[in-house]
Parts: C-alpha cells; structure tokens; sequence
C-alpha cells in the first residue's frame, strides 16, 4: 500500500511515438495490477488530441506508462508540472537528456562514464562517417530498437541512414562493441540486479525485443563477480548523472575483457510482458505489482512553484 492507495490514480498511455503500441500493453498491464490492489485508476489515452488534459486535472496522482517521444522525452512531464499533478519517474531535463542519446552521451563523458565512440549525421546536412566499421545507426529520440541497423560496410550505410532518418532527423552513429548485451535495472537509488539478454537473431531488433521466444534472459548475469559488480556501478552513475528519477533501465555492452559501455538510460522502460525491468525486480524479489507499487510511491512533482 502507498500514500496513493485512497486517491485517484490515472494512468498515461498510448502516446504519438513509434512505440504507442507497447505503451498500450504496458498501460494495460499496469491499470490491471493497481485495480487489483484496491486502487482507484482511470485510464487516460494520449493522442494529439489533448481530451486527455483536462481528465488528469481529476486525477490526484498519474503513472506514466509512455514510452518513446512526446511521452519519455519531457513533453508530457511538463504538461504534468503545469497542472500541478505529480507523475512517476524522471523530471522534464532528466527524460529529456535520457531521451536523447547524443545529450547522453555529452553528459557521460562530462563524468568520465564509458560509452561508445560515435558521431551525429544530419538529414539536412549530412557529413561522412568517419569511423570505423561495423557501427550502430540509430535515431537519436527513440526507442525499443526502432531504426537501429547494425552496419557492417560502407554499402550498408546509405539504407540504414535513410531508415533512421524516417524517426528522427538527426542519426547517431556508434562504434558497435562485440560482447554481452547486458541491462540493468534501477530503482530508487539502488541497482536491482543486471540481466544478460541474447537475441535469437542479429541483434535486439523491435520485432525481436516483442516477440515471445526470440530473446533468452539470463539472471544474473553470467560475468566476473568484479565485472558484475562494475556494470552495476557504472549503470547507476550513469542513471544519478542524468539526474534520472524514481527508477529506470540502463542498457551496456560488455566486452570479453570486461569493459563495460553504456548505450542509453530508458527512464521510462516497458512494463509488458516480455519487458526486462519487471524480470530484474523479480530476481531482485519484487513481483510485478510491488515494483508497480514501488514506483508510484515515488511520484512527486519535480519544479518547485516560486511564491513572492
């Protein structure tokens, strides 16, 4: 039971991005849990319409299960500090840098974090690619693998520049780091664990990551008690230096020497099914409804309101 066990709880879903159909899912999942808990919960669809707004204002306290642009990206948790309503998860600057993944990576390497070489190419001018292959191209703000395209030659590039171009007009290029795909759950300002994921494919692509039985879990991790330890570490500084909140997900790279790389800060990760968070909180001795009950204990509003 949280503070909001007797008040109204909304909860956000759907959204505009790319990802509104895992939204969907999570949404779904995570209304279903609060219900059964006793909970008061109104389900609220983000669309372009903007019905949704007036709705929160009859709401007390709202769990954010948006995921992608115009959702995890600072747009809505700024729409929630104006009408005074607090939310889950990271504030507006913390979504917004976790976001976008150049700005992340700025900010890593402002604190010495360890992240893959890379470079922006822009749709309206672009320049070359100036590191080696293979690389990563990716859009800069989005998620669940959407656009990625792993590049293993210069006649590979084109094509997967014009994909991620269809998200974003900005592409992030990124040296690709062989090893172990390895995510690690936070909550709080603890590390929950870190759970190796291997893809039944090339890589983790959208259609991968949400199809059942083309991924394998691996709790914890199988690495070095050392190497454990450090993507841990690594994983919560890069979550504290972003100054995300509440909780999150931090995805690495792992090379067999043991160096870790981080790849992005999901402040909003999926809650389905097959999503990785609610496996690390299991591992970790959460089920399902006291990681969704741990997180909105945590919903606070993030501006304080000036007085004269």
């Amino acid at each position: 039971m949280t503070q909001w066990h007797h008040k109204r709880v909304g909860v956000l879903f759907g959204g505009l991005s790319a990802e509104r159909e895992i939204s969907h899912l999570s949404g779904t999942a995570i209304c279903k849990i609060l219900q059964e808990r006793g909970y008061t919960v109104t389900p609220l669809e983000v669309d372009a319409s903007g019905t949704w707004i007036p709705r929160v204002r009859d709401t007390d306290v709202v769990f954010i299960a948006l995921h992608g642009k115009f959702g995890e990206d600072g747009t809505v948790q700024g729409v929630l500090e104006l009408l005074g309503v607090p939310y889950t998860g990271s504030g507006v600057l913390a979504s917004a840098l976790a976001m976008n993944k150049p700005m992340a990576k700025r900010v890593w390497q402002v604190y010495g974090l360890p992240t893959p070489a890379w470079q922006v190419i822009e749709q309206a001018h672009p320049t070359a690619v100036t590191l080696p292959y293979p690389v990563v191209v990716k859009p800069s703000t989005e998620g669940s693998s959407v656009g990625v395209t792993i590049v293993r030659s210069a006649d590979m590039l084109a094509p997967a520049l014009t994909e991620a171009w269809r998200f974003d007009p900005q592409a992030l290029v990124e040296t690709y780091v062989p090893g172990k795909e390895v995510t690690v759950g936070i909550l709080g300002e603890q590390a929950l664990g870190a759970m190796e994921v291997i893809a039944k494919g090339e890589f983790h692509s959208y259609d991968v990551k949400y199809t059942a039985g083309r991924e394998e879990f691996i709790l914890p991790a199988p690495l070095s008690p050392a190497v454990y330890d450090h993507v841990m570490r690594v994983a919560l500084a890069a979550h504290r230096a972003l100054e995300c909140y509440g909780y999150s997900r931090v995805d690495t790279r792992i090379t067999e020497q043991g160096d870790v790389f981080l790849l992005e800060v999901n402040s909003l990760p999926g809650f389905t099914g097959l999503s990785y968070l609610p496996r690390i909180a299991e591992y970790a001795g959460l089920n399902y409804g006291d990681l969704v009950e741990a997180i909105l204990q945590r919903a606070t509003l993030h501006v304080r309101r000036s007085t004269r």
